[in-house]
């Protein structure tokens, strides 16, 4: 070759092209920084539970509440579960619920003790505390009565009977603040997937709102314009319906494009059985449930609840053929799932127990 002559390129081999590919692949899969060929996973994926046991512990804790009016216990459940709120739940727009709920609860509290005053109470007392004027009512509305005597006992009992009902507030708004809904939309069964989007879209509408809201009101700030009073709030409400509007529109066509709504062909006998499973089963659920929060359907509670339970899964397990689909990362339930929504149960268990064996403790008396 003589000199100053240009060199050729050399073209790399197929067998090297493929290998640079191949680990191009495995660094962005595995990461630079990560371990010998282990691949990265989601810190937030990894360490939090699964939805799914947030809402059983949720549900067990309101289980719990509703067989008490210990005023002390319910406050119990109130401080666990804002205490697990506060030091569970990440930065995403579901997880600011928890104060709504808080919000709601104080106002069922304060109307039922509004109701105390105003309608009377049937729980007799002797100790009054204001006599306020009375309206005569007609004789068919027997048990009713406007103002009239106020006594500390039935003041008390209306305390006891909003808190049971707030704190049962404040657990479900535990789950909604804790529990992702995409994720737990991904972990519902075919049959109940449809469905499962309505709720998810219903859910996240209102944390999406705020969000706008917020934004909204801030950048009016920073610009020196007014964001309270009749005037800002037209001026922040018509960009709120047009990003919900387009937040629609965008949704509609994400889920057309992803097959929502199509089925596969299922024999009518199947079809036949699944409905009866299912329809077998909610009821069963629904008349263990009303046996569990009831005092005289101690007994039968637990069995028909649980029979109810495995006719529905049976049900819905077979109606999941009508949609088939595919997880691409399946919601595993691992072992800090399994704490999560055993600690729940075991409480619920616990106040069960507890009701049954001694009643009076659990209801102080007025």
């Amino acid at each position: 070759m003589r000199r100053g002559a240009r060199r050729a390129p050399v073209r790399p081999s197929a067998c090297s092209r493929v290998w640079q590919r191949s680990s191009y692949w495995v660094r962005l899969r595995c990461g630079r920084r990560g371990g010998a060929g282990m691949p990265r996973s989601s810190p937030a994926r990894s360490v939090s539970p699964h939805p799914g046991a947030w809402w059983l512990w949720s549900l067990s804790l309101g289980i719990a509440a509703t067989r008490t009016t210990n005023p002390l216990l319910l406050a119990l459940l109130v401080v666990v579960s804002a205490y697990v709120v506060a030091t569970c739940r990440r930065p995403a727009p579901w997880s600011h619920s928890y104060t709504a709920f808080l919000r709601l609860a104080l106002a069922v509290l304060l109307v039922r003790l509004l109701f105390a005053v105003v309608l009377g109470s049937p729980v007799p007392g002797t100790h009054v505390l204001v006599t306020l004027p009375e309206l005569p009512l007609p004789d068919w509305s027997q048990g009713i009565r406007l103002g009239g005597r106020l006594t500390a006992e039935a003041l008390v009992f209306a305390l006891y009977d909003g808190l049971k009902l707030a704190t049962l507030l404040v657990c479900v708004g535990a789950a909604n603040a804790l529990a992702n809904p995409h994720r737990l939309l991904k972990s519902l069964p075919g049959a109940l997937y449809e469905l499962g989007v309505a709720v998810v879209v219903a859910l996240t509408f209102a944390p999406h709102l705020i969000a706008d809201v917020q934004r909204l009101r801030a950048a009016r700030r920073l610009r020196g314009r007014p964001d309270t009073g009749i005037r800002g709030l037209l001026q922040v409400g018509l960009p709120v319906l047009e990003g919900a509007l387009e937040r629609s529109v965008a949704l509609a066509a994400a889920m057309d494009a992803r097959g929502y709504g199509r089925t596969a062909e299922v024999p009518s006998r199947v079809r036949r059985t699944t409905a009866a499973l299912t329809l077998g089963g909610l009821l069963g659920v629904c008349a263990g449930t009303y046996g569990l929060l009831t005092a005289e359907g101690g007994t039968y509670g637990v069995p028909v609840l649980l029979a109810g339970l495995a006719a529905a899964l049976a049900g819905l397990r077979l109606g999941g053929r009508r949609t088939p689909r595919t997880r691409y990362r399946p919601d595993r339930w691992t072992t800090r799932s399994l704490l999560v929504a055993g600690s729940g149960a075991a409480v619920a268990a616990v106040m069960f127990l507890a009701s049954v064996a001694d009643p009076v403790a659990l209801h102080p008396g007025v």
